[in-house]
């Protein structure tokens, strides 16, 4: 991995994904079915018309799982690491099909690149840990236990030199909290630890055809509920009963999801404003974020009018679907990942919108996966190859403050000879779902 963007830590997902978490989803999800019912004659026709998406996807299998931990154990081999540990996050249930919240107590799942894997849990966790190794890849792996006035990370130390490895070298997931790995370092002096991303990314940067099935049923279920919200939206509504629209038409789809929704001057700030806004005629909507199928995310932007747009909306929102189509045109197997974003850049600056990141103000796009935004990032700098399998956005805009703001976002993936996007591109501004 160089160090030039392609190793940089995976960034929380700085969008909204949290607004949305009650409201309108967990209302009809919880509610019984006749309570259901009726509340869903009171949604807009578009959205009471969408139908239950969730049969169609098909769980990761522990056989997958086990590939995966091979895969990881090749890759150890080949950075000299002798060993991973894993805290709660994205990476641990990658391998291990587990969903652990991370707290003050240390929960650890290290695998060796040789031997038998092991957990170290408080004690009183130990059966709740048990429970799930039993539904997964790993139903054979140690579990160690600590009580409260006892240390984890003699623990991690411990299991280590069981399975002979005194000295030499840990790869530590980069979400690991300091204290958790600065304990690991106090325990076992003898360890070198180092990041195991090489490890981790290495492994979820390429999807498989599973994996890639998945992210398209999110980007469809999310393209789905985007086109019935656009069609129940009205002028006069604000941002709180857009994003209620929002939840209750991925409640009807049958997925977690959530987005945010800026209007007109809000559109302009790329990740929103905190001021109150409201839908008037010929306003202009931005809507983006998505949903998770599996744990698999989508992420797509549409940005439209209600009603007619003015000539220099029309014409910005041009020049970012040029710049859309130029990424996707130039991502392909070999590329370095900067490529893609200097292709969309130099659409809109030649278009009158730089120079530079003025106008367009952040990269063209991220990579994507079970985290919103993860490895890797198609940015200047980053000399990575594109490979296929690997997923991004593909999101180009011009934010003008005060205005408004232009953005196109849709998911793709590499092909052995190209990109494909998961969802077709909005065809205008008026129309974005024709």
């Amino acid at each position: 991995m160089s160090d030039n963007g392609s190793a940089v830590p995976a960034t929380v997902r700085i969008k909204r994904r949290s607004v949305l978490l009650g409201g309108a989803y967990g209302a009809i999800s919880a509610a019984p079915r006749a309570a259901a019912a009726q509340a869903d004659t009171k949604l807009p026709l578009s959205i009471s018309a969408l139908a239950s998406m969730r049969s169609q996807a098909k769980p990761i299998s522990n056989d997958e799982r086990r590939e995966r931990i091979l895969k990881a154990q090749k890759l150890m081999s080949a950075h000299a690491m002798d060993a991973i540990l894993l805290t709660g996050g994205a990476s641990l249930f990658y391998f291990t099909g587990m969903h652990w919240g991370n707290s003050e107590r240390l929960f650890a799942c290290v695998i060796p690149v040789r031997g038998r894997a092991f957990f170290v849990c408080p004690s009183f966790e130990e059966d709740r840990v048990r429970e799930r190794l039993d539904r997964g890849p790993l139903e054979d792996a140690a579990v160690l236990t600590w009580h409260e006035d006892e240390s984890p990370y003699k623990l991690v130390a411990s299991g280590l030199k069981n399975l002979v490895i005194l000295s030499g070298t840990l790869g530590i997931e980069e979400r690991t909290p300091w204290v958790f790995s600065d304990g690991v370092a106090k325990a076992a002096p003898a360890l070198r630890l180092t990041s195991a991303t090489p490890v981790t990314a290495g492994c979820r940067m390429i999807k498989s055809a599973h994996e890639l099935e998945l992210m398209r049923l999110a980007n469809q279920a999310t393209l789905s509920v985007y086109k019935a919200v656009y069609e129940a939206l009205k002028p006069g509504m604000g941002q709180d009963e857009a994003q209620d629209l929002i939840s209750a038409a991925y409640a009807r789809v049958g997925f977690r999801g959530e987005a945010s929704v800026e209007v007109d001057a809000g559109s302009a700030l790329p990740h929103g404003s905190e001021k109150p806004q409201r839908i008037r005629e010929n306003s202009l909507v931005m809507i983006d974020d998505g949903c998770e199928v599996e744990g698999y995310n989508s992420d797509i932007t549409r940005t439209f009018v209600l009603g007619r747009a003015n000539d220099k909306m029309k014409r910005v929102f041009d020049i970012v679907k040029r710049a859309q189509a130029a990424a996707l045109e130039a991502a392909r197997p070999g590329v370095q990942c900067q490529a893609v974003d200097a292709a969309a850049r130099k659409v809109i600056v030649e278009s009158g919108y730089g120079p530079d990141y003025t106008y367009f103000s952040h990269r063209v796009g991220h990579g994507i996966g079970l985290e919103g935004h993860e490895w890797p990032y198609l940015v200047r700098g980053n000399t990575l190859p594109l490979a296929p399998g690997m997923t991004f956005s593909d999101e180009p805009g011009i934010y003008l403050r005060g205005e408004f703001g232009m953005r196109l976002e849709d998911d793709m993936y590499i092909t052995g000879d190209g990109a494909q996007l998961f969802t077709p591109p909005s065809p205008s501004i008026e129309h974005p779902f024709a």
